[in-house]
């Protein structure tokens, strides 16, 4: 029996294989340098297709069907008003978001059918709403250098890292009771309201990277003098402070288990791995400058983008082992995707 169940996926994965841009699994990196995103072969890693985008290209997010692509072009040194979309099934550029008046559009969430953005230029954190193409909703930071960006699933909650403040915001939906008037008496009709509000955590300049736990409690980030910061999300308060000893710590990712703290510095080439719980370091290796991490978690794999060394590093996750090098021209932000 179960050598004919072989033989029917066998033949049913011939068959999905057989319709262009139906059922592919790729990894989308982004190169700075190129101006493309570089599509790969999920599985062999053998480059698909370049797809241009134009200047500048740093993060990209996808559609949950895998049927588009978003990536944001802040050109850092001007006045960026731009989010690239791709057709996956085409493999082809599709069209422009315009984010004006909203601009420097950097880190981005997809999440039912609205595309989160940070807009650096603008100091605050943006909604677009892809049906009705349209920015609905903003909110404020009043932080320099609004940067990167987390979305809880269910919408009620963001963080963002304001590098150049040295703060993480964390913005919630909040139920509101009624304002006291000065008279000191409730008006008769008077109810919550709900709105949103922002509380801001002093994590120091320059942090940028950062990821919560898979359980949602914690968020950690990195700044470059060596710092890792861990944030107490139900309290919003710092619960930890360590010293790594390593200069240019960039970004950070928690591998999907939860258990490791995977950082890399963009400075002295270190890729480092902490334990999450014991704050304890496990290992430290040589990789590359590293700009921009990727876990994967279906396969186990971590892809650390190395901007300044002009390749991607794909690491077994398991065994921490180096499985390959991607050249290409600045890498930046790099994600998998499913195209049905």
């Amino acid at each position: 029996m179960t050598r004919y169940k072989n033989i029917a996926l066998a033949a049913l994965s011939l068959v999905s294989g057989l319709s262009f841009g139906q059922g592919k699994q790729y990894i989308l990196a982004l190169s700075k340098g190129e101006k493309k995103v570089i599509v790969y072969d999920y599985k062999t890693l053998d480059s698909v297709a370049k797809i241009p985008v134009g200047a500048d290209p740093h993060e990209v997010v996808t559609s949950p069907d895998g049927s588009r692509a978003y990536i944001s072009k802040p050109l850092m040194n001007d006045k960026g008003h731009e989010i690239a979309v791709l057709n996956l099934k085409t493999l082809q550029a599709e069209s422009i978001i315009d984010t004006k008046p909203f601009f420097v559009p950097h880190g981005l969430v997809y999440l039912n059918d609205q595309l989160w953005f940070t807009a650096q230029g603008s100091k605050a954190v943006g909604i677009y709403d892809i049906k009705a193409n349209t920015v609905t909703e903003v909110f404020g930071t009043g932080q320099d250098f609004t940067h990167l960006l987390y979305v809880t699933p269910n919408g009620k909650r963001f963080y963002t890292t304001n590098v150049e403040s040295g703060t993480v915001s964390i913005y919630e939906y909040l139920e509101i009771p009624p304002y006291m008037p000065p008279t000191g008496v409730l008006p008769p009709n008077a109810k919550p309201r709900h709105e949103w509000r922002q509380t801001l955590v002093n994590v120091g300049v320059g942090a940028e990277g950062f990821d919560v736990s898979p359980d949602g409690k914690e968020l950690w980030t990195a700044r470059p003098d060596g710092h890792v910061v861990i944030v107490d999300l139900t309290t919003k308060k710092i619960t930890a402070d360590f010293e790594t000893k390593v200069l240019g710590l960039h970004r950070l990712k928690i591998t999907p288990d939860g258990k490791t703290v995977c950082i890399v510095s963009v400075k002295t080439g270190d890729l480092l791995y902490y334990d999450s719980k014991t704050h304890k370091l496990e290992k430290q290796v040589k990789i590359g400058r590293g700009a921009g991490i990727y876990m994967d978690k279906e396969s186990d794999r971590m892809f650390v983008s190395c901007t300044p060394d002009n390749y991607v590093v794909v690491i077994d996750l398991k065994t921490r082992k180096e499985i390959t090098h991607l050249e290409m021209g600045r890498p930046d932000g790099i994600t998998s995707v499913i195209v049905q």
